[in-house]
């Protein structure tokens, strides 16, 4: 990525002016660092209307600043009306730029991103059962971590570029099916198409997310039609259809591809311009809402027996549930824990806090529910 910096820079002097939303730069605190990110409000957003939320994430050696050009959603944010937030990793040992999608160590990425979608949706009116993240190679691999850890904010993912590890995969067992795209080139040199020593295979990964979604082990392939054939590449569709309650996994084969985001503004390597990979991926996430995707089951268990009152609150609020439950975090719009409670009672004192927007998670055997409460 780090030679398409120069041409992206200026380029974006050069396209901005294409957008009619705000876009601005900004930061929370996260285990004691600063996060930065980019967000994109368009400008049809009024504030009263519930609207999804995108995250864009970067390649390794990338950052904020390119990958918002170089997978670019705002023009479709412009027309779709959803939120975009194009998030900062931090630096490696290699002074590179990186999403850490391991468990065990480095950076809690994990926990940066899901308090930036707590932050933004304190913030602006976020339809909480349409939050998606996609991304560009290392950013494709953080979207599936994102998929696996965090299914309670995650509805659904799409990865350019990116697949999994194989101990990242064998953890990977999210409750409810979270419909997925897989968009690669066969030529990959970084990300090999056929899997490495490190990387599992793309096929590997599809059948491990056909697995979760519950649909079809024979997909219905569609040729994309070869409307640039000076791009030296050739892409191929995959739908695998009727998955759980609806949810799909796509994958777009590009044939003779390389490690490069399809209808992307520059050519990193072998870039295929048969189709936009965002249009596409916007397409498919716009699908899909949380809510359709729970099995009645699950939203029988958690969330129609989970009933926090009232709300607004000035002082205290009750939590009823028929689910044990191990604890309650609540969190506010920075993504900082203001209280925590253990001994879990029906009646949760929060007088002490200031007037605002929180966010009230809890801990139950079977996942983590969060709830917006305004204290007043």
């Amino acid at each position: 990525m780090k030679q398409i910096l120069f041409f992206l820079s200026v380029l974006t002097a050069a396209f901005s002016i294409a957008q009619t939303g705000t876009q601005s730069t900004s930061s929370i605190q996260h285990d004691g660092k600063t996060r930065e990110y980019i967000l994109y409000v368009p400008q049809m957003y009024d504030g009263q209307t519930a609207v999804p939320l995108v995250l864009n994430l970067h390649g390794l050696g990338s950052s904020m600043n390119e990958q918002i050009i170089y997978g670019e959603f705002r023009e479709i944010a412009d027309t779709a009306n959803f939120i975009l937030v194009t998030p900062n990793g931090l630096l490696n040992t290699s002074n590179q730029r990186h999403w850490n999608f391991f468990v065990t160590n480095g950076e809690d990425d994990l926990g940066f991103l899901s308090k930036l979608i707590d932050s933004i949706a304190g913030q602006y009116a976020i339809d909480e059962d349409r939050v998606y993240s996609t991304g560009m190679s290392n950013g494709g691999f953080m979207s599936y971590h994102l998929a696996c850890e965090l299914e309670d904010k995650i509805t659904a993912v799409a990865s350019v570029t990116g697949t999994m590890i194989a101990n990242q995969a064998a953890g990977c067992n999210p409750t409810k099916p979270i419909p997925t795209m897989l968009i690669h080139g066969t030529n990959d040199p970084v990300v090999p198409y056929g899997g490495n020593g490190i990387f599992l295979p793309v096929d590997d990964v599809l059948n491990h997310w056909i697995g979760i979604a519950g649909a079809d082990e024979t997909p219905i392939m569609t040729p994309v039609p070869d409307i640039d054939n000076t791009d030296g590449c050739t892409a191929e569709h995959y739908l695998y259809a009727n998955g759980t309650n609806g949810a799909t996994v796509e994958h777009y084969k590009i044939i003779g591809g390389g490690h490069s985001w399809p209808g992307a503004l520059v050519d990193v390597d072998v870039t295929n311009h048969d189709f936009d990979a965002s249009i596409e991926i916007w397409r498919f996430f716009r699908q899909y809402n949380s809510a359709d995707l729970l099995s009645i089951a699950d939203e029988n268990k958690i969330d129609n027996t989970l009933k926090i009152y009232p709300n607004p609150s000035t002082g205290a609020i009750q939590i009823e549930t028929d689910q044990k439950v191990d604890k309650i975090d609540v969190v506010n719009t920075q993504g900082k824990t203001v209280a925590t409670f253990k001994n879990i009672q029906k009646s949760l004192e929060i007088s002490n806090l200031n007037n605002g927007v929180y966010f009230v998670k809890i801990h139950s055997e079977e996942k983590v529910v969060t709830k917006k409460v305004i204290v007043q």
